[in-house]
């Protein structure tokens, strides 16, 4: 006889703790658990073998939920397909259709590069795939994905003028679609023609001094009435010309006062994430000049771990932003960069006729020839040493004097 919603309803456990089964024709039936639970069943032969069918548990699934199920089973067998086999084909399908995704694909390739990544750098790695990318094509078969398809993406973000996040975007979504290629999920990275289809920040040329402009910025530096923290760090800047996250990230374990060299770790120089765990570090020779200047900001920091301690948190060092301010402060906004300090010592070292390669040296341009690097790194320190002294002298004189050019 067969089964009705209501005899399945009323079916209790038998009271002996065997199962129960209740047959409903043409192969069904439902197993009544002696815990109560209820799992519809459909048994079949296949290649002369008897097998069972799971179809599902009651009452998820309802007695015409499982006559259905039992009927698109039989028709796979009258084609010959065995019922079993192609779920567990149909599950794996689904499971590497869901691995192909290109959110899923991203997470893998975020997963395997981000090791070597700062945190905060792998955060925003992800942080900008959340928001740019993941809502448009995330649940996107990666194989499916086309140059126009994800050029259209990315001008989303380039329209809204984050032209340097569209290019990052799109070398990031490469990287995913060559991982891939590899792994045999696509044939194809759609990013790589689109080099050329996005737009390319045009750079704004950091506002250097100009040699003639150095005494009114001397003394607009000496008459400044900010913070005195800050004007030693303005002024130390301009005699080292490093980068100005390198300044204010500077801890005192950097200082070798006796050695008269600055030591800037690798974490603290301008590298690409996974280059500064094998980069060496930045070498500045400190002129007396600037080894006055670090005494005197001993007295200031307090024993701080950093030179520039941020006021506000002494744990934490002292903002860059904090030397744009001052710096308009001095009367010199839109006439002249901090990091335009390099700029205007590179020009007064090389006129004055000192090593190209000594100053690039010091600038911190990265050699690309590895050998180059380190044969650079020790032959030219007393180049340097010597350059750093007539640097600090030459600024001393021009301040001293409003003028002045001392020749090397």
């Amino acid at each position: 006889m067969a089964l009705t919603d209501t005899i399945i309803k009323n079916k209790k456990p038998s009271e002996d703790g065997k199962t129960l089964k209740l047959a409903d024709g043409g192969s069904l039936f439902l197993w009544v658990m002696p815990n109560g639970a209820k799992y519809w069943r459909m048994a079949y032969r296949f290649t002369g073998k008897q097998k069972l069918l799971a179809l599902g548990v009651y009452p998820d699934i309802s007695l015409k939920e499982a006559r259905e199920r039992r009927d698109a089973a039989k028709r796979q067998l009258l084609d010959g397909v065995d019922p079993s086999n192609q779920r567990k084909a149909d599950k794996l399908a689904a499971s590497i259709a869901a691995a192909s995704t290109f959110e899923a694909i991203a997470h893998e390739w975020h997963d395997r590069e981000s090791h070597e990544w700062s945190a905060v750098h792998s955060e925003r790695v992800m942080s900008a795939m959340e928001q740019h990318i993941f809502p448009f094509i995330g649940n996107r078969p990666i194989a499916e994905i086309q140059p126009l398809e994800l050029l259209a993406v990315l001008r989303r973000v380039e329209s809204a003028g984050k032209i340097d996040t569209a290019k990052r975007l799109r070398q990031r979504c490469s990287a995913i679609f060559r991982l891939a290629i590899l792994t045999g999920r696509c044939t194809s990275d759609p990013a790589a023609p689109l080099t050329d289809a996005l737009k390319t920040q045009q750079a704004t040329p950091r506002k250097a001094l100009q040699k003639e402009d150095i005494p009114a910025f001397l003394k607009a530096l000496t008459q400044y009435e900010g913070h005195k923290q800050t004007q030693l760090m303005m002024e130390l800047m301009l005699l080292t010309f490093t980068r100005v996250g390198e300044m204010a990230a500077a801890c005192w374990e950097e200082i070798d006062f006796d050695a008269a060299l600055w030591t800037i770790p690798p974490e603290h120089r301008k590298l690409q994430e996974k280059s500064k765990k094998t980069a060496p570090p930045h070498l500045v020779p400190l002129s007396d000049r600037a080894q006055a200047i670090l005494r005197e900001l001993q007295a200031i920091s307090g024993g701080r771990r950093h030179i520039f301690p941020n006021r506000n948190d002494p744990t934490r060092p002292m903002s860059p932003e904090t030397l744009r301010r001052a710096l308009h402060r001095m009367g010199f906004k839109g006439k002249a960069d901090v990091h335009g300090f390099r700029s205007t010592a590179s020009t007064i070292l090389n006129e004055a006729g000192f090593n190209p390669d000594a100053i690039e040296r010091q600038l911190s341009h990265t050699e690309s020839n590895k050998v180059r690097a380190a044969y650079n790194r020790a032959e030219y320190m007393k180049e340097r040493q010597n350059m750093m002294n007539w640097w600090a002298d030459h600024i001393g004189e021009i301040r001293n004097k409003g003028t002045g050019s001392p020749e090397k």
